[in-house]
Formats: C-alpha cells, sequence, structure tokens
C-alpha cells in the first residue's frame, strides 16, 4: 500500500479535529463543564484519548475553540439563509438573533464558555475565533461603519453583554428586551432579521429613521 499523501494526511487531521470539536458541544451541553472528561470527548469523537492533547493544551481551550466554532457556523447560517440578503441592515439584525438565540437555545454551554472567558485563561485566539470575527468585522462593514476597527470590538462587547444578560442566575433579561434595546442602538426595524413572533418591549417597532447608526 502506497503511503497516503499529504493532502489526504491533512483532511484525515482537520475531520479528526471538528469531531472533537463536536463531541465537545455535545457533551458539556448534556453534562455542563465538570461532568465531562477529555476522556468521555474522545470517546464520543471516536478518537484516541492522545489526540485531544495533540490539537489542544487544556479542556477549556477546547471547549473555547468548540464554542467559536458553534458561534461561526450558526452565525454563517444565519446570514446565508434563504433568501440571501446584501443589505448591511439585515445582516446585522441577523447576526444579533443569532447570537441571542444560542444563549436561548444552548444556555448551558453559552454559561460555561462565558464563564470560561471570565476566568485567568482569558480568550483564546483560535482559528475558529478568527472565523467568528471575521464575519462579525463584514457584517459591521457592510452595515456601513467608517471606523471596523472601533466598531466591530463595540458590537462582540455588545453581543456579550447581552448574551451574559440572558444568562444571568436568578436575574436573567428577558432575549425580547435585549433585542429591542440592540435594534435601537443600530436603528434596525423590529421586523427585520427573526422577530421572535411579538412586538417590541415598550411599544412600536423602531424606525430605521429614528436611530443614527453607530460609527
Amino acid at each position: 500500500m502506497s503511503p497516503r499523501s499529504a493532502s489526504v494526511n491533512e483532511e484525515l487531521r482537520r475531520r479528526s479535529r471538528e469531531r472533537l470539536l463536536d463531541a465537545t458541544v455535545e457533551l458539556v451541553g448534556e453534562r455542563g463543564y465538570e461532568a465531562t472528561t477529555l476522556g468521555d470527548i474522545a470517546d464520543r469523537a471516536g478518537s484516541a484519548r492522545g489526540l485531544v492533547s495533540y490539537y489542544f493544551p487544556g479542556k477549556r481551550q477546547l471547549l473555547q475553540s468548540a464554542v467559536h466554532r458553534l458561534m461561526h457556523r450558526t452565525l454563517e447560517a444565519a446570514l446565508e439563509r434563504e433568501p440571501r440578503s446584501d443589505d448591511g441592515r439585515e445582516r446585522l439584525a441577523r447576526a444579533i438573533d443569532a447570537i441571542l438565540g444560542l444563549a436561548v437555545e444552548r444556555p448551558t454551554l453559552m454559561r460555561t464558555h462565558m464563564s470560561g472567558v471570565l476566568q485567568a485563561e482569558g480568550f483564546r485566539q483560535c482559528p475558529e475565533q478568527q472565523r467568528l470575527a471575521a464575519l462579525l468585522r463584514d457584517t459591521v462593514e457592510r452595515y456601513g461603519s467608517q471606523d471596523v476597527d472601533v466598531d466591530y470590538p463595540l458590537l462582540r462587547a455588545l453581543l456579550m453583554g447581552a448574551v451574559f444578560a440572558v444568562l444571568l442566575p436568578g436575574v436573567p433579561m428577558p432575549p425580547a428586551r435585549l433585542r429591542a434595546e440592540l435594534f435601537q442602538r443600530y436603528g434596525l426595524d423590529w421586523d427585520l432579521g427573526v422577530p421572535p413572533g411579538e412586538e417590541p418591549p415598550g411599544g412600536t417597532p423602531v424606525e430605521a429613521g429614528d436611530q443614527s447608526r453607530s460609527k
């Protein structure tokens, strides 16, 4: 048997790494962080235990990469779904709804992720995070930002704050209220993106002309 080519080996490594990321999202979402071991993740992914350490320095870093990948794929699907739109305001609305949706649909996973980011390990710069950042930067640029280097970090911070508010134990904020605040800030009509099927809290939907864009 002839040896595998470099491209075949690279593809096998890519698939193995993605299986580990998928398994991490599944298990932490089901069991929580502390109850999930690296051995559990390797078993769920059908991989050798040593491969986890080969790709990731530890469980916390693996989780961050896994959640960033989930966020990237969720955001990408939201931006590209039919009917596809190149309108910057529609794409920003979809981005906000996609990230808030993850907080609502996967609370255990997202709460664990936010907790890790706030701990000493901090924020992991990984390929998955870079892909997510590229999508958000592109969204801000299409929205009409004149200074993406300023407006992208602001949007990221606002989205992280909204996710934290949804997940805060004991006193969570209603997602619709947070959506309304974000839409008002960016001058987005309530019916853009994926409206939650109700009027915005406080009354009439925000009109695009009522608020100037954040530059």
